[in-house]
């Protein structure tokens, strides 16, 4: 990498780049994730989920961009917190009296917060299915001889506090995304008068959307709609 291009990615502006590109990857990523899980409202005792889940276990080139995706959650993460270093020292004293709800929503005030809370969602959720669907092995084979990632689910989400803490990690997805998604294609530069309000919009229902299939994967076990 040339001088030039390391000072740039530690500038401001190439942090920022940084982030939105990032950003813009895992959002890519959550598409991926939620069409696959919502396999499971298929109700066929997660025959069609298991297939996806082979699907992701054993492409090659899945496993490979899985360690791109550790890699961009990482660096997304570092850069986030390196801008928000940076920003409270270019202000070392507050104000007497700052009005943070007059220019900003408050999640995109607490977005440290929020991330901080998908950070440890994050973690419990490959403790429950990423490390035995890849290390330690799951339990048995479903009807169409598949591993069986599905029984897993119904055993996790048979915990009532276990699907307290996911519904709590999409809340904050939620949130995180509102703020995240159309910040991602401002930083890029893909805003224009014209087209940030269709931005704004489809950022919204977004945010809402697959966070709320998220959610509604371990309400669903859990009530049992779903076997």
């Amino acid at each position: 990498m040339s001088n030039t291009s390391k000072n740039f990615l530690q500038s401001s502006i190439g942090k920022k780049l940084v982030m939105g590109l990032t950003g813009l990857f895992l959002i890519s990523f959550l598409v991926v994730h939620c069409f696959l899980n919502a396999f499971i409202f298929f109700n066929d005792g997660g025959l069609m989920f298991n297939v996806g889940a082979m699907f992701m276990a054993k492409n090659p080139l899945i496993r490979a961009m899985e360690y791109v995706l550790f890699i961009g959650l990482i660096w997304h993460m570092v850069q986030a917190l390196i801008l928000t270093i940076e920003n409270n020292k270019a202000r070392p004293i507050n104000y007497a009296y700052h009005n943070g709800s007059a220019n900003s929503k408050w999640y995109s005030r607490s977005m440290g917060i929020l991330g901080t809370l998908l950070l440890l969602f994050l973690i419990v959720h490959l403790a429950h299915f990423w490390v035995k669907s890849r290390f330690t092995g799951l339990p048995g084979e479903d009807a169409n001889g598949n591993e069986n990632l599905y029984a897993v689910m119904q055993q996790v989400f048979a915990i009532w506090w276990v699907v307290v803490i996911y519904v709590t990690g999409c809340i904050s997805l939620a949130y995180h995304l509102l703020h995240g998604f159309p910040s991602a294609f401002q930083t890029m530069g893909w805003n224009h008068p014209k087209y940030n309000p269709l931005i704004l919009k489809v950022g919204t229902a977004f945010s809402i959307i697959v966070p709320l299939i998220f959610a509604l994967m371990p309400i669903a076990m859990f009530a049992g709609w779903v076997k």
